[in-house]
């Protein structure tokens, strides 16, 4: 059985935002992180809700949170492959989003809150 490597870079993009935005969640939940489709997925105790990728940082989100973020400029649709399949529950933020760090932190907690029910 081979390991993949996981990408660094993705990898160090999703634990830096976890760090300064929920400096406690690890001592609360189970975080791991895995390979997902050439990306990192973030997990909390086992469910994933984040995912880090050439695509950017993508949260699993409930669908109202979804409906007002996909209205805004830079919000897109996660898709791990060109043509490949949508995956609904997710919203990849913009810059704007993921720099405003009152509103990322929000974000992250609807999105923990929401796998965590």
């Amino acid at each position: 059985m081979v390991a993949l490597v996981m990408n660094s870079n993705y990898l160090a993009k999703v634990t830096t935002l976890l760090e300064q935005a929920c400096q406690q969640l690890a001592s609360i939940h189970k975080l791991e992180y895995k390979n997902l489709f050439g990306a990192v997925g973030g997990y909390i105790d086992g469910t994933i809700f984040i995912s880090s990728g050439k695509f950017g940082i993508a949260l699993r989100l409930p669908v109202a949170i979804l409906e007002a973020l996909f209205k805004e400029n830079g919000v897109t649709s996660l898709n791990y492959f060109p043509n490949g399949h949508i995956k609904r529950e997710y919203a990849v933020l913009s810059p704007r989003i993921l720099e405003d760090k009152h509103r990322i932190k929000e974000l992250l907690d609807e999105s923990i809150m929401y796998v965590c029910a």
